[in-house]
C-alpha cells in the first residue's frame, strides 16, 4: 500500500456517496445513531484505514441520516482474512445519549486479504432495548 493515504480520502467519500444513502433506505425509518470501522489487511497500517473512514466519509454519511451534530463513532485495525472488529454506534445528535451506546461484532471471513481494506458503516432507528445507563455524564 501507498504511504501517502491521501488517494484513499476520495475513496472514502465515494463509497459514503454510493452505500450510505442506501443503509439508511434500508432502515425503513429515519436513523438515530451512526457508526463506522475499517479492517486492514496485513500489509497496510491504520493510517490507510483512517485515510478511508475519517476524512470525506462523514459528509455522505451525515447527508444521508438528515444532518447529525455528534462524532460518528469509529473503530480500526490491522488484521488477517477473517478478522472481527466491533462498530461502535453512538445517537447522531447527543454524543451523551448513553440508551444509543452500542456495538456490533462484523466479520468477513474472507477478507480482508493483504492489501486490502474491508470498510463498514452502520445505522441504527433505535437505541438499546432496555437502556439502564442514564441520560447524560454523572455529576460527583
Amino acid at each position: 500500500m501507498e504511504q501517502d493515504p491521501s488517494p484513499l480520502f476520495a475513496i472514502g467519500a465515494d463509497l459514503g456517496e454510493r452505500f450510505a444513502k442506501q443503509a439508511v433506505a434500508l432502515l425503513g425509518n429515519a436513523p438515530v445513531s451512526y457508526g463506522k470501522a475499517a479492517i486492514v489487511g496485513t500489509s497496510g497500517d491504520m493510517q490507510h484505514g483512517d485515510a478511508v473512514i475519517h476524512p470525506r466519509l462523514d459528509a455522505p454519511m451525515r447527508a444521508a441520516s438528515g444532518g447529525g451534530e455528534a462524532v460518528i463513532t469509529s473503530n480500526l485495525k490491522v488484521g488477517a482474512v477473517g478478522t472481527s472488529i466491533d462498530l461502535p454506534l453512538g445517537h447522531k445528535d447527543n454524543p451523551w445519549s448513553f440508551d444509543h451506546f452500542d456495538t456490533m461484532t462484523l466479520c468477513v471471513p474472507d477478507d480482508p486479504a493483504p492489501h486490502e481494506i474491508v470498510m463498514f458503516l452502520a445505522y441504527s432507528d433505535v437505541g438499546r432495548p432496555i437502556p439502564r445507563c442514564g441520560k447524560g455524564p454523572v455529576s460527583t
